[in-house]
């Protein structure tokens, strides 16, 4: 990963909300009506989408990330960031007039967090960012109810879609938007999510049922680790999660699934594909924010190299032939507080120049 390839495509393709997160971690527990906790530990970041975008970018996966920024300093500074920091392409981005980036307060405290968020729907969906999508060799998404024309289109021009899910709010849980999965090559859910969706009672048999709707499915189980099949192969695995500290679990489920794309596009067998991913997913939940909190190749390298559990050490021994041999530079992590406003000036927008809808 991270070298240079004759391929000109994209390695991956995205589209989502952006949100500006700030993160309070620290807390013995949950905030009561009332009651004031001071925290000793914050971290501001780029999230929503951008924490699969920034997570994808570190293994030097050339990102294309299709998204709206708001016309404030939150969206400037998100965009400073995933431009000029992380090197992601936001070329099919827009910035919208008038309309706030959405922020998201996270409160962490043991192996969950609250979230609160303030925001609205932004004036572009996802289809018009996207319009006909470039040939990439990945699309991760985010299915949802109702059908996204893109994810169509892309499937169509020979994209391998990487889908996930998030929690439904309304307790529904329609197995209709299984149907979807027609689309795609392989589908990363948690467990929970899992089990809903199917009507199943455990991981493994809600794994049994995706397995026979897409290529490749991944079941998400936490501090219990992750289970997969992929029929294009033949392979199954089932791989623990690390003992690791958790400092903020924000976006750990995005890492993980960023990870395990880099991994397939790489060829590697299930198992590594899958420790890789739960490995990241782990140094992940270390630091605070989810985008900024990717370990990318450094990450991994420095976790490694520091390493002495013997049992570990041959888990993960496939990693000597699998890093590159120039992890880069230590990658940044979220700040308390970011820079200054005027650091991070807003510019018009002219992306409509190159991508006219």
């Amino acid at each position: 990963m991270g070298e240079t390839r004759p391929d000109a495509r994209p390695d991956v393709l995205l589209t989502g909300l952006l949100f500006y997160d700030l993160v309070l971690t620290g807390l013995g527990k949950p905030p009561t009506p009332g009651e004031e906790i001071w925290t000793d530990g914050m971290g501001t970041s780029p999230g929503g989408i951008a924490n699969l975008a920034v997570a994808a970018a570190r293994y030097g996966l050339t990102t294309s990330l299709a998204t709206v920024f708001g016309d404030d300093y939150y969206g400037a500074y998100c965009r400073e960031v995933l431009a000029g920091q992380e090197h992601i392409d936001l070329s099919r981005s827009r910035t919208a007039d008038g309309w706030h980036t959405p922020v998201t307060v996270s409160i962490a405290y043991g192996h969950d967090r609250a979230l609160v968020t303030h925001g609205q729907e932004p004036p572009y969906s996802q289809d018009a960012l996207m319009g006909d999508p470039p040939v990439a060799r990945t699309a991760l998404v985010h299915i949802e109810a109702e059908p996204r024309e893109w994810i169509a289109k892309a499937a169509a021009n020979g994209t391998k879609i990487y889908a996930d899910v998030g929690w439904d709010p309304t307790q529904q849980w329609s197995s209709d938007l299984l149907d979807q999965l027609a689309l795609c090559h392989a589908f990363v859910p948690n467990d929970t999510e899992a089990m809903a969706y199917t009507r199943t009672d455990t991981a493994a048999d809600a794994l049994s049922r995706l397995s026979e709707l897409v290529p490749v499915a991944v079941v998400t189980r936490g501090r219990d680790g992750a289970i997969a099949v992929d029929q294009t192969t033949g392979e199954h695995a089932d791989v623990p999660a690390l003992a690791t500290g958790v400092l903020d679990a924000t976006g750990a489920g995005d890492v993980f699934g960023a990870s395990f794309v880099a991994a397939s596009l790489e060829g590697w067998p299930l198992e590594e594909r899958l420790r890789f991913a739960v490995l990241a997913a782990g140094l992940s939940v270390q630091r605070h924010g989810g985008a900024l909190a990717a370990p990318g190749w450094y990450g991994i390298h420095q976790w490694w190299r520091s390493l002495e559990d013997p049992e570990l050490r041959r888990a993960y021994g496939f990693l000597t032939d699998r890093m590159p041999a120039d992890p880069g530079p230590p990658v940044p992590h979220a700040p308390v507080t970011p820079p200054a406003p005027t650091a991070f000036p807003i510019s018009p927008d002219t992306s409509a120049a190159t991508h006219p809808f």
